[in-house]
């Protein structure tokens, strides 16, 4: 890796503060351990995660992607808890590809889920007084003391009658000879001092001053840097590719075909970019090239007017409907959405005979590391990953193919030499591992006192899974469980109810997006709960609490959010507040949002209460971090995000028609931890799925305008508001 050299992002950054005559930040790249090279001779290791070197550093190995959620603060302070030292002077480094590092309950390496402060919390607090009991135990042979006559603090191991201290570097060596203790007593809570307080992030100064080395950064020797025209039209294959102009264009070296389609390699990326407008290629757009957003709706539509797959079942929903004092139905739709993370996805690869290295942000490193073993002919032990910055995820990067690695290692085993593959924001946009898109169909009965005794939901949308390694354990008896999570476990008290389920044909590649299955049920859900709530006549914070008294956490995080947000109070004229609850990835979070509507349909989010129940928690300051990245990211999907297709082709080409929200568009965001012993849940995607169903509730209760259909236009308030 010392072939790393200057990142001209950072040029850029630099030459950008000489012309407009800003402050100008020198440069050094530290060629760390984070950056791939073999750790110093002179350490302590007492296990896969912990370096403690004679020079006092000490070195946190993270198993988890660094992509904006914190993991490279959250999980070296369970380190530091236990280590006794400030986490402030931790240094992290990225895992490589070893099953040490593996998902503690996937059995793979990669991050997603929300679960990684929950599944490694233990580990590696275990790892850290695993590594403070060995090096009080090494001072206590160098004073010829008893163990229990010392203690460690702060990156020392003091003996407490005489007062005498060595710092952990020194006793590295000596705790290095030493086997590791066959139990490990952990602290007790009540003792902790690292572990519940705020704690600055341990990446932001790199981000900051330019260090940080992300993907497309990277740079190597003799790299040349490739784009691929990839289909229009999602399972068309080339059928004439015309390439001589392309190889005319300045810096252009070679045109490969490879599996995703036709890879223009270059010296630059805007050499790269220009040899590919001059391809000409002839494509056979194969059986989606009639694709339409509006046919697949109808088709949506027709496949929900017959019973599907049971998902969830109690009592009678149908005969108790017919008996309803009221009844209610209603159609609930969310399209597809893209990830659009800020970092367009990208790789670098270097296959060589003997070995293979690459160099990309990605969630799946075991699959992807996999992925190239077949390509490159090598086996696994001769692929070297690094885990660079992500600069976004969501979800993107943890892809069942490992088309991005995959386009990298094919494109420099063809040309014998290092390859960057660029995607452009047009390429993500186009290229796509959509969230899916759903059709929910509901009906439910009141009694006389309008509380609930009968809901059926009936959910019509592509499963993620089919066609991947992970349909096995995901689709059972014709039910991808992402599809109906956080609908077919409802908590709420409904005696009657059925949640069943459709999957939808196959052909555009769908993916977990950000809380995944949660990111449409819970807009369903919390927002057919409100319509209850109205129908009914009563409070819809009241309404929810009813028909929760069976989850007091639920109610716990409802009341809490409630109560920050002043739920009853006046509000100023134009003003509206919406509630929703959710539970997902072990965690409860409640949201009020306050909305006002303009006279052309514009919502406007002024505020966002979050109430949060993620159990035990380690960092509450990336709690609220996460908060408010959660909302911001649920807005941009709740006002904005949809894709859609004509004649097979997505329409949307980047963020001037795929919007993310704007600075002047974000809400202030209030976060309201609830503080409990329970196991950790997770906190990366937690805060989305309310967020939608909370603004459109606010938007009924300033408007009257239901919204059923995501995203919220201008167009669909104002038709809502006119009941067509």
């Amino acid at each position: 890796m010392s072939g790393i050299v200057t990142m001209n992002r950072r040029d850029f950054l630099k030459a950008g503060a000489v012309l407009g005559g800003g402050l100008i930040i020198g440069v050094h790249l530290p060629l760390g351990t984070a950056a791939g090279m073999e750790p110093p001779g002179e350490t302590f290791a007492p296990n896969a995660f912990i370096r403690i070197g004679t020079d006092d550093s000490i070195t946190v190995i993270v198993n988890k992607s660094e992509m904006g959620q914190g993991v490279y603060t959250a999980l070296p302070m369970i380190v530091a808890e236990e280590l006794e030292v400030d986490p402030s002077i931790i240094r992290v480094e990225a895992a490589p590809v070893t099953p040490d590092y593996n998902h503690a309950e996937w059995g793979i390496q990669a991050t997603g889920g929300s679960t990684s402060v929950r599944t490694e919390w233990e580990r590696l607090a275990k790892a850290g007084a695993a590594a403070r009991m060995m090096l009080i135990a090494a001072a206590a042979r160098e004073w010829k003391v008893k163990p229990d006559q010392c203690r460690a603090e702060k990156g020392f191991v003091l003996h407490r009658a005489s007062g005498r201290r060595l710092s952990y570097g020194k006793l590295a060596e000596r705790a290095a000879r030493l086997k590791p203790p066959a139990e490990v007593l952990l602290k007790d809570p009540k003792e902790h001092t690292v572990i519940g307080r705020p704690v600055r992030r341990l990446d932001t100064p790199a981000k900051v001053n330019g260090t940080a080395i992300f993907g497309l950064d990277v740079a190597i020797p003799g790299m040349l840097t490739a784009v691929v025209a990839r289909p229009p039209v999602f399972g068309a294959k080339a059928k004439i590719i015309r390439h001589d102009q392309a190889e005319k264009v300045p810096g252009v070296k070679r045109v490969i075909p490879i599996d995703a389609g036709v890879a223009v390699v270059a010296d630059s990326f805007p050499a790269a970019l220009k040899g590919r407008e001059a391809l000409a290629i002839e494509w056979d757009e194969g059986p989606l090239a009639g694709l339409d957003s509006g046919r697949q709706r109808d088709q949506y539509a027709e496949m929900a007017k017959k019973p599907g797959a049971v998902a969830a079942r109690r009592g009678d929903p149908d005969t108790a409907l017919k008996g309803a004092a009221k009844r209610i139905e209603a159609i609930y739709e969310v399209p597809y959405l893209a990830h659009a993370p800020m970092e367009p996805l990208n790789c670098v690869a270097s296959v060589q005979p003997d070995r293979c290295d690459i160099w990309t942000g990605t969630q799946m490193q075991t699959g992807d590391r996999n992925a190239a073993a077949k390509i490159s002919g090598l086996p696994p032990e001769k692929i070297t990953l690094r885990t660079m910055f992500l600069g976004g995820g969501f979800g993107r990067r943890a892809v069942p193919d490992s088309h991005f690695v995959r386009e990298a290692v094919q494109v420099s085993k063809a040309i014998g030499k290092p390859a960057k593959v660029i995607w452009t924001r047009e390429d993500d946009i186009h290229g796509g591992w959509y969230r899916p898109t759903f059709h929910n169909e509901l009906a439910a009965g009141l009694d006389a006192a309008g509380m609930p005794i009968a809901w059926r939901h009936r959910i019509v949308g592509q499963s993620i899974a089919i066609g991947t390694p992970f349909e096995g354990g995901m689709v059972k008896n014709g039910i991808d469980e992402t599809s109906v999570e956080g609908a077919a476990d409802s908590p709420y008290e409904i005696p009657n109810f059925l949640c069943d389920y459709h999957m939808a044909p196959a052909g555009v590649p769908v993916l977990w997006w950000r809380s995944v299955g949660h990111s449409a049920t819970c807009f369903v859900k919390e927002g057919f709960i409100d319509e209850l709530a109205h129908l009914a006549g009563k409070d819809p914070y009241q309404y929810r609490r009813q028909l929760l008294k069976k989850h007091p956490r639920l109610v716990g995080a409802l009341d809490l959010a409630a109560e920050k947000a002043g739920w009853g109070k006046a509000l100023p004229e134009g003003r509206g507040r919406g509630i929703a609850v959710h539970e997902s990835f072990g965690s409860i979070v409640a949201q009020v949002a306050e909305v006002s509507v303009g006279t052309k349909g514009e919502i406007r989010v002024h505020r966002v209460v979050c109430a949060v129940d993620c159990g035990r928690i380690v960092n509450p300051a990336i709690i609220a971090a996460q908060m408010e990245s959660g909302v911001a990211f649920g807005l941009s999907a709740a006002l904005h995000g949809a894709i859609t297709f004509k004649n097979g082709r997505v329409e949307q080409s980047n963020f001037l028609d795929y919007p993310i929200i704007r600075m002047d568009e974000m809400p202030r965001v209030e976060t309201h931890i609830v503080r409990s012993t329970e196991k950790p849940g997770g906190i990366g995607e937690p805060g989305v799925p309310p967020v939608a169903p909370a603004v459109a509730n606010a938007v009924f209760a300033v408007t009257g305008a239901r919204l059923r259909t995501l995203p919220m236009t201008p167009e669909r308030v104002l038709a809502a508001a006119s009941g067509k």
